[in-house]
């Protein structure tokens, strides 16, 4: 199978709305097979054990696309595996694991700020609560029309101690 079609297969298999997460994930374990890449077809897999709720298989699955080179034979797959595996990571309890990837997190545009957000969340998870609020206020911060100069006052006045 071409890269295209796989590409095409995998996108509408993540667009069916008419199948439940096993039946997803059995048929992501098919196309992951056939992936023209190994890291492209473990994320894809990860993804999709995460999103059927099986954060410890996902995890096995992300790691696999990480130790196959995801970073260099996608870029923008590896910026969205790392919001996905800190997220698994938090959700496994594993929380200064997550904090540590999502902070390391390279600027991305398939992911925006979806690694502060992620991170504002694992902060929160931590009890790290003004932390984590000031990353959420420093993540939207620069979307605001105006008050970018008191927003980030009132960002920094969170943590200072």
């Amino acid at each position: 199978m071409s890269t295209e079609d796989w590409e095409a297969r995998v996108a509408a298999l993540w667009a069916d709305d008419t199948i439940d997460d096993q039946e997803r994930i059995d048929r992501m374990r098919v196309l992951a097979d056939a992936a023209p890449h190994p890291a492209l077809g473990a994320f894809e897999l990860g993804g999709a054990n995460d999103s059927g709720g099986h954060e410890a298989e996902a995890d096995v699955h992300y790691t696999a696309a990480t130790a196959a080179g995801l970073d260099t034979v996608d870029p923008a797959r590896a910026a969205r595996m790392i919001v996905q595996h800190a997220s698994t990571l938090r959700n496994l309890g594993r929380v200064d694991e997550a904090i540590t990837m999502l902070r390391d997190a390279p600027e991305h545009p398939a992911t925006g700020a979806a690694p502060k957000v992620f991170l504002a969340l694992a902060l929160h998870s931590a009890g790290r609560h003004d932390e984590a609020l000031r990353v959420a206020i420093e993540a939207v911060e620069p979307t605001l029309p105006r008050y970018h100069r008191s927003v980030r006052a009132y960002a920094a006045a969170l943590t200072e101690s």
